[in-house]
């Protein structure tokens, strides 16, 4: 199984409470492969929410305490973020999910590149929270952009 961000399956879960449906991880979930989770929502976070950015870091070291997730007006959601990850891992590991395919950029979810906690657009090499925690626990991360990349994993 897969564990996708459940955006990309047409949830309304993202920030501003619409998604980021992507036709072929919805083909996924039709055949039954994938199981989506929102790790924001899994924190505590409402739907729809401020967005948020990692500040001081990636996700990295949000996981060891040296940068916080935070929004524009300066408020805190770091704990929701790492509990959120923490949930997310724990259902990944309930099926044995190897691979992920998570929504890029996103202070969860992003692999790669995320923004950089400026609320400007810039973007930053790192990972988000949700996606740092996978890789550190053996699971093999994709964004949705990558998608043709692990076809052959499957």
């Amino acid at each position: 199984m897969i564990i996708v961000s459940a955006c990309l399956c047409g949830i309304n879960c993202k920030y501003n409470g619409g998604n980021n449906l992507n036709e072929k991880v919805l083909e996924l979930l039709k055949e039954g492969k994938v199981v989506p989770v929102c790790a924001e929502q899994m924190g505590g976070l409402e739907t729809p929410r401020i967005p948020h950015e990692i500040k001081g870091g990636s996700g990295a070291e949000v996981l060891d305490g040296k940068a916080r997730v935070i929004n524009p007006q300066g408020g805190d959601s770091t704990e929701k973020f790492v509990k959120g990850a923490y949930e997310a891992l724990r259902v990944a590991k309930n099926i044995n999910a190897k691979i992920a395919i998570l929504k890029a950029k996103s202070p969860s979810c992003g692999c790669g590149k995320i923004y950089d906690g400026t609320f400007s657009g810039n973007k930053v090499e790192g990972n988000g929270v949700t996606a740092e925690l996978f890789i550190r626990n053996g699971i093999k991360v994709y964004t949705e952009e990558q998608i043709s990349t692990f076809a052959g994993e499957k």
